[in-house]
């Protein structure tokens, strides 16, 4: 099935598993499948910087600046200053991706929640909204969001349906669904998508990775949204073309496109 009108909110594409066919996929393969925007989400400097140059390359890409929580290692000591230097970059539309991931311990936990709320409030002074990731982080993470109240999107979102209620009273926060609901274990999200207004509901890839059935464990692309739409819409009982039409359109009006 063709379907037009797609905006994946969530890639990687300078990622390094795309060097092969990253130019036929941005120039052609994409392009041709429906994919009429792509958010490049960073996650360190270099990468945003990179991402930067691939959406002055390609009229339909966006980029986002920020530090990744697996990142903050490597992060220089002007970081700030480089991601406030990113963000005057007219394409860039977020701060992100931020947030907390406990997922291999809660060793930096102090800093990742320090280095997410500083990403926080340098997005609300630069009035962009914020592109989360949290993984095994759910409790100190809507602590936060419920403190600061930012306007974003909620990458990947995998939590319940009782944690979506509970972030669903934050206004201007949206809910991004990946591969991960085509999952034959994936209950939670499944969940969570049937109770969250089609108005705050997001697609995304999170290419190269969490490819969805009938491709998981294959480096992912755009064109493979597909599969996340119709399952989705599926769970909204909602058309598919529908339905990524409104999320297109969320997308858009998060990101002032």
């Amino acid at each position: 099935m063709n379907y037009t009108n797609i905006f994946d909110t969530h890639a990687h594409y300078a990622d390094a598993k795309f060097d092969q066919d990253r130019d036929l996929l941005l120039s052609k393969t994409l392009p041709e499948a429906g994919i009429k925007y792509i958010m490049l989400a960073g996650v360190e400097i270099p990468d945003c910087f990179a991402s930067a140059e691939l959406a002055e390359q390609y009229a339909y890409l966006y980029c986002s600046a920020g530090l990744h929580p697996g990142y903050l290692h490597s992060r220089p000591d002007d970081w700030q200053i480089q991601i406030r230097t990113l963000a005057k970059f007219p394409k860039c539309k977020a701060i992100g991706e931020i947030g907390l991931d406990y997922h291999n311990g809660r060793e930096n936990a102090d800093l990742q929640k320090k280095i997410l709320i500083q990403q926080i409030l340098l997005a609300k002074e630069l009035d962009l909204p914020c592109i989360f990731h949290f993984r095994d982080a759910t409790g100190d993470a809507v602590e936060i969001l419920k403190s600061y109240q930012p306007r974003g999107i909620l990458h990947c979102f995998n939590s319940s349906a009782e944690t979506a209620k509970e972030l669903l009273k934050i206004p201007d926060l949206y809910f991004s669904f990946s591969g991960v609901i085509t999952y034959k274990n994936a209950r939670k999200p499944v969940e969570a998508i049937q109770i969250i207004p089609a108005h705050r509901l997001l697609i995304e890839t999170d290419s190269p990775y969490l490819a969805p059935e009938p491709f998981r464990h294959q480096r992912c692309d755009s064109s493979m949204i597909q599969h996340t739409a119709e399952k989705a819409a599926a769970l909204k009982n909602i058309p598919v073309q529908d339905f990524i039409t409104i999320c297109c359109e969320n997308a858009r009006r998060i990101f002032h496109i």
